[in-house]
């Protein structure tokens, strides 16, 4: 399994064991599916659904049951393992995001 919180502490290796491993389970380009976990603030909800497409990706989003979270899950077409480490990397920067 992908370790999306050792890509987020940028220890070494990860970033090409997580390529390897998706080059390995999927034939480029794919159907992806994201998940990601974020505070229920509107600005994070956005700054995660602006790593997609408006016009390809199915996002769906579903909040927690006291409403502090909301569980973002996106399925979009990649074209390689680099386009979603590209994703991680980026989503990784939104505070309080965690990555599944």
């Amino acid at each position: 399994m992908a370790n999306f919180a050792a890509m987020k502490e940028g220890k070494n290796g990860e970033n090409e064991r997580v390529r390897k491993l998706l080059n390995e389970h999927h034939e480029w380009p794919a159907l992806f599916m994201f998940k990601f976990v974020v505070p229920s603030d509107n600005e994070k909800i956005a700054l995660v659904q602006s790593l997609f497409s408006s016009k390809t990706a199915e996002i769906r989003q579903r909040p927690s049951s006291k409403g502090n979270y909301t569980a973002i899950t996106i399925r979009e077409v990649m074209t390689s393992a680099q386009a979603v480490l590209d994703i991680y990397e980026e989503a990784n920067k939104i505070d309080g995001l965690i990555a599944l």
